[in-house]
């Protein structure tokens, strides 16, 4: 197994953990990700969004043992990023956390796509 390859996989568990923890604490990520959920309807959206679908993109690649799976999870980091950067610009939301999600949402996509 080559060390691309490596961090390929290291990235799809990185984007589980990320999906479990949204899942399993979404009350901790509202300050991070910057929303507050008001009641049950806005916990089940992290934990359905933040949560369930971050764990089934990480999933897939590890499934489904494909390189095209890999570069589809980069794909996804890659768009995330290019909507933050224009909502950075747009919104003037230049905060440090949105600052390092868009760095590690480009590194993600890239590291994946290559």
């Amino acid at each position: 197994m080559d060390l691309l390859l490596i961090l390929k996989w290291i990235i799809a568990i990185a984007t589980i953990l990320t999906g479990v923890f949204a899942l399993v604490r979404p009350k901790a990520v509202q300050g991070f990700i910057g929303l507050q959920a008001q009641d049950g309807r806005g916990i089940s959206e992290i934990r359905s969004i933040f949560g369930g679908l971050f764990i089934v993109l990480g999933f897939a690649p590890l499934i489904l043992n494909s390189p095209v799976a890999f570069k589809m999870l980069g794909l996804a980091y890659i768009g995330i990023a290019a909507v933050r950067a224009v909502s950075i610009v747009m919104d003037r939301s230049m905060e440090k956390s949105n600052l390092i999600s868009l760095a590690v949402e480009v590194v993600f996509g890239v590291l994946l796509v290559i």
